[in-house]
């Protein structure tokens, strides 16, 4: 997923959590505090692949003498 489609989870989490609350209803807003926390892992896990993938270049680029 997207970094914006991460985003966008967060967002509808945070929605469904505030609707939760109007409506007194636990369930979506469970559903909701789901929702954000997935999005703010899959954001989390997408930042560290990218880290990992700058590491990688600059080991490699050493390793072959480019810069």
């Amino acid at each position: 997923m997207s970094e914006l489609g991460n985003k966008a989870e967060q967002v509808k989490g945070k929605l469904k959590e505030a609707a939760g609350d109007v409506a007194d209803d636990d369930s979506l807003r469970r559903e909701g505090k789901a929702d954000h926390a997935s999005g703010t892992a899959k954001e989390k896990v997408g930042d560290l692949k990218d880290k990992a993938e700058h590491a990688i270049d600059a080991v490699k680029d050493k390793v072959t003498g480019d810069r």
